[in-house]
């Protein structure tokens, strides 16, 4: 009986001190096994005790090599010039945390781009027994970001080159129209045809150019809508300066859109063409005169 009681009777419990042993080595083997993060253990002072093996990869080192080095082997000399190590750890003990980017070295000295968080670490007399370092390779994003930023620069700078050659352009007008057909830019080609300046004009509805009958017919709103709907609006036709008098203009409108496909107004390029309809109904008057003495001659 007593046999069949030793068989029944459960296996006696782990005590406090046999788990919390079994549950560092579980705990160390789980961070060992992480090989996409360098996760490592410093002393107070910044020298390393533990290392993990994604922590020899992204790095190089063996746990052999780098175990008992300062953690500031990993970083430029610049860094080490300002003391930024030393600044690290202070601010980690301070706040209870650091987190930081930039280049850190290699062993080879080839450098990366990482991703660094410090945290304190307590043993449970609430002492300070040391920090725990967990670093990510963060290159490719900043490879990219980088190729982002340039590009964002080219653009701008290509926005800008293009806003400067649009300003001083003086044989067109060429300015920007809000969706509503509001007057958003305004250039010096625009001021030389039509007579306003930047401050005056800006805001202002481009039918404001158009003939009184034009405005009646709704002539400046048929023009955004076909722009809308063709994808580009030409037309030639009278219009009107600032001082009121009358010129032939040669008028092309196309709608603009973001990245986003979202459209946010028209491109409005307007070209003054008296001088051509002039010299058309000049030749004209001389085709009419020579026809006129090409009749009186055959007459006499």
């Amino acid at each position: 009986m007593s046999e069949l009681s030793d068989q029944n009777s459960k296996p006696p419990s782990l005590t406090s001190k046999q788990f919390l042993a079994e549950s560092e080595v579980s705990y160390q083997l789980m961070i060992d096994s992480v090989k996409d993060y360098a996760i490592f253990m410093l002393d107070p002072q910044g020298y390393i005790s533990s290392w993990n093996s994604g922590a020899e990869k992204l790095k190089g080192y063996t746990k052999a090599e780098i175990l008992h080095q300062h953690f500031s082997v990993f970083y430029t000399e610049q860094d080490i010039q300002r003391n930024h190590p030393a600044y690290v750890l202070q601010t980690a003990e301070k706040e209870g945390r650091f987190e930081d980017e930039g280049w850190r070295v290699k062993k080879d000295g080839s450098l990366f781009w990482a991703n660094v968080v410090i945290s304190l670490i307590y043993n449970e007399q609430k002492k300070i027994i040391g920090f725990s370092k967990v670093t990510r390779d963060l290159t490719e994003r900043k490879a990219l970001e980088d190729k982002l930023i340039e590009a964002k620069e080219e653009l701008r700078e290509s926005e800008e080159r293009s806003r400067r050659l649009i300003e001083t352009v003086k044989d067109y007008a060429i300015f920007l129209l809000t969706p509503e057909g509001r007057i958003a830019t305004w250039n010096e080609g625009a001021k030389r045809i039509k007579g306003y300046e930047a401050e005056e004009i800006i805001g202002c509805h481009f039918s404001k150019f158009y003939p009184p009958e034009a405005i009646m017919a709704q002539y400046p709103q048929f023009e955004l809508a076909k722009a809308m709907e063709d994808g580009r609006f030409e037309d030639e036709g009278w219009r009107i300066k600032k001082d009121g008098s009358m010129f032939w203009a040669n008028v092309v409108i196309t709608p603009v859109y973001d990245d986003q496909k979202q459209h946010i107004g028209f491109t409005k390029i307007t070209r003054d063409l008296s001088e051509r309809v002039r010299n058309e109904a000049l030749m004209k008057k001389n085709i009419a005169l020579h026809k006129i003495n090409t009749d009186l001659d055959n007459f006499v």
